[in-house]
């Protein structure tokens, strides 16, 4: 549980770099957004808008997305959110998978 706990705690400090200086986009990209989700920007050209349970920012696989998008964008977001480099369909399939677990 320890280590789960630091994942989240890892996965919330790195939302929160990313939102730091943005407030503007921020709560703009976080309007419609229901309490325990965040809205996220997934998609390598034209990206698309999901919001998606703050539980899955603790899953290992969706961490390594988080890792691969800080190493992509750093904190730096070009959409205002949290920008994910990867499918649509890749995406889907994941957050299907976690939906089921």
């Amino acid at each position: 549980m320890g280590i789960q706990l630091m994942g989240l705690a890892h996965a919330k400090q790195k939302l929160q770099r990313t939102l730091s200086g943005r407030i503007g986009n921020a709560l703009a990209a976080t309007s419609n957004v229901p309490k325990g989700h965040i809205a996220v920007y997934v998609g390598e050209g034209n990206r698309k808008r999901f919001v998606i349970p703050i539980t899955y920012l603790n899953h290992p696989l969706f961490q390594d997305l988080l890792n691969r998008a800080e190493e992509e964008f750093g904190f730096n977001h070009p959409m205002g959110g949290l920008t994910i480099p990867c499918s649509e369909e890749y995406f889907i399939s994941l957050t299907t998978l976690l939906n089921c677990s």
